[in-house]
């Protein structure tokens, strides 16, 4: 009878931790309130297939030349939308390029799925790549992506995976999820051991990957293609520092560093440094 007792503490235990883990983790979602419109420009909504019979929204806005065209695909972090990188939108098409900006899977307009993680952010943007493969108005050899903090850490992912990026920014990406999360359960009051280190085994086990095999600071050695890290001198979310661990980690002089002025979500001096994000994607032609 004890032993069935114990099962049952046992069971409810786990049930209890699943029942916090996903309610504690799971992303809000956010609805755009602004479209490429409101910076002037034409765009189309468009729905795209991604895993689990899922779809994506987007937001497609033609290259602004004729013949096929250079294209960026923008993703958002946690908890953002299509939205997010909205800013970068003017400067990147007046210097010619095709841009795609996408929700990933339970962020804002896109399908609910039974979890977000940055490797579903990773699928979710690869097949915002083939998508854009496929259209006879894009090089297919000159498709590049940018992502913010976990949208960067699987930009970098992605271009871990596979080798038909042309070039990849990262924005305030963290080494590793362990380092962020642990951050959180301090935030929280969260002790790492035993509550911590079990919500971290169970997460990866959710998400089907281990935490070292997806971390930026080791797939930025996998990623051969041009990468700039770009990183808030002031933010307090992801130090700097460890932009400047990931970017000791990498495997050669194709990855680069730039520190910017601003925290995590605000970069007070991105708008000054656009024209050095820019210039960095025109190299892909």
């Amino acid at each position: 009878m004890l032993w069935l007792l114990g099962l049952i503490s046992t069971v409810g235990l786990l049930a209890g931790l699943r029942w916090v883990v996903h309610r504690s983790l799971a992303p809000e979602r956010l609805i755009e309130s602004r479209t490429p419109a409101d910076v002037g420009l034409q765009f189309q909504e468009v729905t795209l297939a991604t895993e689990n019979s899922k779809s994506l929204f987007g937001w497609f806005i033609p290259a602004n030349r004729t013949g096929r065209a250079p294209a960026v695909v923008a993703l958002h972090g946690w908890g953002g939308n299509a939205e997010t990188l909205l800013p970068l939108a003017g400067p990147l098409h007046e210097a010619g390029f095709a841009l795609l900006f996408v929700d990933a899977r339970c962020h804002g307009q896109s399908d609910e799925d039974s979890f977000a993680s940055m490797p579903r952010f990773a699928e979710d943007l690869g097949h915002a790549i083939d998508w854009l493969k496929q259209r006879e108005d894009i090089d297919q050899n000159a498709i590049a992506a940018i992502g913010h903090s976990v949208g960067a850490g699987a930009v970098l992912l992605s271009a871990s995976w596979r080798n038909d990026l042309a070039a990849v920014v990262s924005i305030a990406a963290f080494t590793h999820p362990v380092a962020m999360m642990r951050r959180w359960f301090s935030s929280k009051g969260i002790p790492y051991r035993p509550a911590g280190w079990l919500m971290l085994r169970y997460v990866e086990w959710v998400i089907g990957h281990r935490f070292d095999d997806i971390a930026p600071v080791n797939t930025i050695r996998r990623v051969a293609c041009p990468t700039l890290l770009v990183h808030g001198a002031e933010d307090t979310t992801v130090p700097v520092s460890e932009a400047q661990a990931i970017h000791a980690n990498r495997s050669g002089g194709h990855v680069q560093l730039k520190v910017v002025a601003g925290s995590h979500d605000d970069f007070a001096d991105l708008d000054r440094e656009l024209p050095v994000l820019v210039d960095f994607l025109s190299k892909i032609e």
